[in-house]
């Protein structure tokens, strides 16, 4: 007898609360095996595909492509035991399950923290009378305003005594029958006619604008997804970090003279980036102050013994930070390698949250957008970002002669907090050294 299992949206990790569907990979009557993906969600961080615990024949989906749910929604039902039965075959009604946890999805592990519910066992019936869960509210038509209640108009005679009452309201056209006299036992007084007459000359209330009015003003893009989270982490970094920006020009002929040689001998290419990740990796072993971060509830300056390297990547989905872990330990092959691998998968956008998390500093390349210089916003809760622009031809003085030569603008942006300028303008100051002579990471090597 088939039970149907009710399965939610998962802990994606790193602290996701939501997701957005992007496509569903099943549908509805579909046999599926257990660990087999049946939805692409995106989160803050990257596009994933859910795997479902459950082996059976789908009877459900929730939500529509584009529709984001909360950590913990339901996804989809699944029918276990009915692989072989198609969909909407009908079974009696089912009692509660065994209450065994479901299987852990596969690269997200279990949650032991909460203890396992027992789940309902619900019929896999042709008409269903009643739906799994309550359906989506639709938004109904506005209803039409209700038609002014007009009061009976009493009939007998008015009570007005005044023969100038009688005048005043004729002659405005004013209805007495209508009117509440103020007077004793309801007398209509002359003040009653002229408070109907006010009435009447005020002007009606201007109609609220339109909401399509609003709307024609601009364009509304949800701050949700890869955009919310960027928004908010850029924030968060102005609002707690005091950064300060230093830069300067260096001359990296010699670098670049150095990378054509290195890939003159054959093997894999070695990219500029690889380069300057190694030469940052080297001044952090110089000036640790900058591989740190601040624990603020602590007070304390946590200085982190592995350089676990972000680089800024431009995706169609937009600007995101893999992470190259122990990079201290990798030489420029094997960073090369490195890069080209994250860079594949966050064009993809199939980068796992682990890929985009635990960065400790960051090297952002914004020369790719043919721009010499930038104060970029530190990457929190990282302590700094080495910023570098294009390199050009431009003239510079060399070995006393003013000679065209690869320049380049490199910038440090640093969390005040962690160190002083002196720290970050050495650190700067070692990595122009290295860029303008490459053997200088020979003392270190």
């Amino acid at each position: 007898m088939p039970q149907v299992m009710e399965f939610k949206l998962p802990d994606l990790g790193e602290g996701l609360t939501e997701a957005e569907i992007v496509r569903w990979l099943v549908a509805v009557g579909d046999v599926v095996a257990i660990d087999q993906p049946v939805v692409e969600v995106e989160t803050a961080k990257a596009m994933v595909e859910v795997p479902c615990p459950y082996g059976g024949v789908v009877t459900a989906r929730f939500g529509e492509e584009g529709e984001e749910l909360p950590v913990g929604a339901p996804l989809i039902t699944v029918a276990v035991g009915a692989q072989s039965m198609p969909a909407g075959a009908e079974e009696s009604a089912g009692a509660e399950s065994s209450g065994e946890a479901p299987r852990p999805l596969i690269g997200y592990g279990s949650d032991h923290s909460r203890p396992a519910r027992r789940r309902r066992v619900r019929p896999v019936t042709a008409a269903v009378s009643a739906p799994v869960t309550a359906p989506a509210p639709v938004a109904a038509a506005p209803a039409a305003p209700p038609a002014p209640v007009v009061p009976a108009v009493p009939a007998g005679p008015v009570p007005v005594i005044s023969p100038l009452v009688r005048k005043l309201a004729k002659d405005h056209g004013v209805d007495l029958r209508a009117l509440h006299g103020s007077g004793p036992e309801g007398l209509i007084l002359r003040a009653d006619v002229e408070a109907a007459l006010a009435a009447l000359r005020e002007p009606a209330p201007a109609p609220a604008p339109a909401a399509v009015a609003v709307a024609a003003q601009g364009e509304r893009i949800p701050l949700k997804g890869l955009r919310g989270a960027v928004a908010e982490k850029l924030s968060r970094s102005r609002r707690e970090i005091p950064d300060a920006t230093c830069w300067v020009d260096a001359d990296a002929t010699e670098l670049m003279a150095a990378r054509a040689a290195m890939n003159a001998v054959g093997g894999p290419k070695i990219s500029v980036l690889a380069l300057l990740a190694r030469i940052c990796t080297a001044a952090l072993a110089k000036y640790p102050e900058l591989n740190s971060t601040v624990d603020l509830a602590a007070k304390e300056i946590v200085r982190l013994p592995s350089v676990h390297l972000g680089f800024a990547a431009q995706t169609e989905r937009g600007l995101v930070v893999p992470v190259v872990r122990d990079a201290q330990g990798r030489n420029p092959e094997s960073l090369s390698a490195e890069f080209a691998r994250l860079t594949e998968l966050a064009r993809a956008g199939k980068l796992a949250p682990a890929d985009l998390t635990g960065g400790t500093f960051t090297l952002n390349n914004y020369g790719v957008f043919g721009v010499d210089g930038s104060t970029p916003i530190v990457n929190h809760p990282e302590a700094a970002m080495l910023g570098v622009g294009r390199i050009i031809d431009k003239p510079w003085v060399h070995d006393g002669q003013l000679a065209v030569r690869k320049v380049v603008q490199l910038s440090l942006t640093f969390d005040h907090r962690v160190c002083d300028g002196g720290t970050a303008g050495g650190f700067l100051r070692y990595v122009a050294d290295c860029v303008e002579s490459p053997a200088v990471l020979l003392r270190t090597l």
